[in-house]
This record gives C-alpha cells, structure tokens and sequence, in this order.
C-alpha cells in the first residue's frame, strides 16, 4: 500500500479540523497533499496513516450512494465528489446537521428516511391490470417529473435545511422534491392521498424559502421549487381549509429570526 507521506510534494499539506464525538471536540489532522484529492482522500489518509479510530462512511466513490455526505467548511457536500479547497486555510469537515451523531462523522438517517417513507415514495398503480402507459419525452408532464428523479437520498438537502435539521415539525425537501415527482405523474394512483400529506401542518406550508437545499444538492435538484410546485398544484382543499382556521396567523421568514444575537442555536450538530 501506497502511504500519502510518500507522495506528497514537499511540505504542501493540507490541515483538517475533524468534529469528533465521544467526547465532542475539535481534532487537528496535517495530510499531505496530493493532485487530484477529494474530501474523501483527506479522510482515508487520516484513517489509516494518523487515526484508525476515526468513523466515517463511504461506499460507491462514485456520486451515486450518497453514503458520505458531510459538511465541509460548513456545506453539506459527498466526500466523494469533493475537491479539497486550496489557499492553505484549514479544512473543517463536520457530520450533517439535525441527525444524531453515532460516532464522529457518522449519523443516524432515520428521522431522514421517517420523512421520506410519510409520503409514500414510491409509484402506486392507478390500474393494475392495465398496460403500460407513455408519457412522452417532450410532454409538459415529463418535463416536470424528469428534474426530480435523480436524488439519491443523500440528506445533504435536510442538513442545509433550516427547518428541517432544527429538528422542527416538517417533511423535508427530499420528501417534497420526491412527493412532486409522483404527483405530477398521471399513471399513479395515490396523488391525492400525497397532497393532502404535503398539505399538513408539517408540509409545505412550513418551508420558508431558505434555498439551503437547492443551493447544496449535488445533483443540482430543485427542491424548493418542487416545494414552490406542489403548493400550485390546482387541488388543494386541505390548504384552504387550513388557512380558513379562525385566528390563524401567516408567519412570513425574516433571516433575524433564525437565530438571535449571542443565543446559542438548537439545531443538533451545531447547524447553522
């Protein structure tokens, strides 16, 4: 095996502030650089040249598991994909916000997936016995369901999510995102058993349009606009009742009322 020490040039490394658990602190790593090296090269250096005992997960290496997603220097981002940022500042690689930390860089998904399986996030037949149906490649249909397909259910989306990773009453954007492409899908069966899902209390009506997810998915998914087309959507009896509650207040988003000045935040993970 090839030891990054011995490839590295000269004494260009990289320094990697690592968010350790048990007990939580702040560990500093130096690994030599090397060209090309992602996020996840940092930390199978640190694992097997510095630190056996660091925890992380990674699988496929390839864009495609969404296995290990992190926060790097506070963005959710695949260690995979990833490439390491230059400019010699130290590098901090953090787990995801809002998911209970097992053991250092790793979480535990299943508020995540929770949100995800609420919707019922799979296609449900309209017509069992029936033959296949088309929608074809140029239909407006298609080209509203296409943009929606590619999550891999990464959670970096949830992470980047203010409502969502504070641990508050709320779907999700990838359970949104997931919810819209099943909907807008004339062949299934269950559209309105999922719109008066996301028209709860806990659906899109709790988004308040941070663009967290849309701007760190690394599929380049939408989520806040698929959120944006589900409350279009043009039957939304739920929503209308709700709104017609006596005393019912509409809440609208000020950055200000994220966090206070010098109030420590409740998100777990010390998301931002």
């Amino acid at each position: 095996m090839i030891r990054l020490a011995a490839v590295g040039q000269g004494n260009d490394s990289v320094q990697v502030v690592v968010r350790r658990s048990g007990p939580p602190r702040l560990q500093t790593y130096h690994v030599p650089r090397i060209q090309p090296m992602k996020v996840l090269d940092l930390l199978l250096a640190i694992q097997r040249d510095e630190d056996p005992t660091l925890a992380f997960r990674f699988s496929c290496r390839v864009a495609m598991c969404g296995t290990c997603t992190v926060r790097l220097d506070g963005r959710a981002v695949l260690a995979c994909e990833t490439p390491v940022p230059g400019g010699g500042g130290p590098v901090h690689i953090e787990p995801l916000a809002g998911l209970p930390v097992l053991r250092d860089l790793v979480v535990d998904t299943a508020p995540f997936f929770a949100q995800w399986a609420a919707i019922t996030p799979y296609f449900v037949p309209r017509d069992a016995s029936a033959g296949p149906a088309r929608i074809r490649p140029g239909s407006p249909e298609r080209e509203l369901i296409d943009p929606r397909l590619d999550c891999i259910t990464c959670g970096a989306c949830f992470s980047s999510c203010g409502i969502a990773a504070a641990g508050r009453d709320f779907l999700g954007p990838a359970a949104l995102n997931r919810a819209l492409a099943l909907v807008a899908d004339s062949r299934d069966g269950a559209t309105s058993q999922r719109l008066a899902r996301v028209s709860a209390a806990d659906g899109t009506d709790r988004c308040h349009y941070i663009y967290g997810c849309s701007a760190d998915c690394p599929k380049g998914l939408d989520p806040a606009g698929a959120i944006r087309g589900l409350r279009r959507r043009p039957f939304r009896p739920f929503r209308r009742r709700w709104r017609a509650l006596p005393g019912r207040r509409r809440l609208r988003f000020r950055p200000g009322l994220l966090r206070r000045p010098g109030k420590k935040s409740n998100m777990p993970n010390g998301g931002q």
